[in-house]
Parts: C-alpha cells; structure tokens; sequence
C-alpha cells in the first residue's frame, strides 16, 4: 500500500484549526538614524559598566563574564535622554504588538518600567527564563558582530507533550519545539512576558551588546 507523500512544510491539513498561537514581534526600530542612536546608546552602556561597580559585583555572581545593569540600573529611560527616546521610538512597536494580540487594556496604557544593559563577550550565556510581573517584554539589539547569539524562545505547551513524536526537520517553524530569532542591530523584539527564552553562549570574541525592557499593564 503506497504511503502519501509529506504535507508541505507550513501546510495545515483541511478542517485543521490554529488555536492559542504564541506571537512574536520582530522588527526594525525606525526607518532611519538608527546607527546614531546605537552609537550614542553603545557609549553610555560602556560608560554605565565602567562606573556600575555594584552592578559588576551582581554580574560576577550571577551573569557569568558578562555585564548587564538588570540589579542595579534597571530604569535607564528615567536617567538618560537617550534611553529616553529609545523608549519613545519603541511606543509604536509596543502598541502595534498589543493591537496584533487583541489586548483589552481598558483605556489604560502599557508603560515601560523597567529598561537594562546587557553586554555579553565571548562565552557569557543567559540561561532560560521568563519576565515575571510584567505585560510584554523586549529586546533591542545594538551591537550584534557577525556570529553572535539570537534569541532562543520555548514552546510554552514542552513539558506536556508527554508522548508526542518529534517534529520532522521540514516542520514549519509555529510547529517547531523551539526558535530562534537571529541578533542584528537595529531590530526590536517583542513578546508576552510569561514566554521562556534564552540566549546561547556567544561564540565570537566582540561583545554582544542590547537592551532589556518590560512594560506593565497593572
């Protein structure tokens, strides 16, 4: 009895239903100007971790050869001007990924709280986690060298596949277990705040440099 041939990768079968889709947000933060605001952002964040000494102490016990100002400077935007407009530019990314997610926010806006540094040489990796408390979370990349880590996300529904088969290698990427959205400059990434992520060792020697930002809702 002849076997049919493979569904095409991203073709679902008829009568088969998408439900409960996880979104991503990915896109450029501004048509223009962006490698200014990235060089003026790439200066005070090294500037940021000459001075932080409290949080380099936090980064040597918990963010394992790297940097980041999540523990110590963890509001950027109400501190520097640049940050500031950085939030600003982000606003319409933010409102666009709340509209494609069909939030009520009930006349209430979503407001960033939190906004943080990471810079990541060779070898520091970000294990798995997620934003707790929070709404929508981000990234925005301002110094990506050819070769660094992307952004690694997790199916949410992984530890109830319980017997399920693996995924074949062709298997549109919705239906893969996990993804990975590349690093580049310049781009902005958003997500629901409960979504697990992480970000593999980077294997090049120029340090990987982004910003991490949460906004609330409550």
């Amino acid at each position: 009895m002849s076997r049919a041939a493979p569904r095409a990768a991203g073709v679902a079968a008829r009568g088969t239903r998408s439900l409960f889709p996880t979104l991503i947000h990915v896109a450029p933060l501004q048509r223009s100007g962006t490698a200014v605001l990235n060089r003026r952002l790439l200066d005070e964040t090294l500037q940021l971790r000459a001075d932080d000494i409290a949080g380099r102490r936090w980064s040597t016990r918990n963010y394992p050869g790297g940097y980041t100002s999540y523990a110590s400077q963890s509001r950027m935007q109400r501190i520097s001007p640049t940050f500031a407009r950085l939030e600003r530019l982000l606003g319409r990314h933010v409102r666009s990924f709340a509209q494609a997610l069909a939030l009520d926010l009930e006349g209430r806006e979503l407001v960033m709280t939190d906004c943080w540094v990471n810079i990541m040489p060779r070898g520091t990796a970000h294990s798995l986690h997620l934003h707790p408390l929070s709404t929508i979370s981000g990234t925005y990349y301002v110094r990506t060298p050819r070769g660094a880590s992307g952004l690694k996300f997790e199916d949410p529904r992984l530890d109830r596949f319980m017997a399920a088969p693996p995924r074949r290698r062709d298997a549109a990427p919705e239906l893969q277990p996990w993804h990975t959205v590349p690093a580049r400059a310049g781009q902005v990434v958003l997500f629901e705040s409960w979504l697990r992520h992480e970000v593999m060792a980077n294997p090049v020697a120029t340090e990987r440099v982004s910003i991490s930002f949460n906004y609330n809702w409550f």
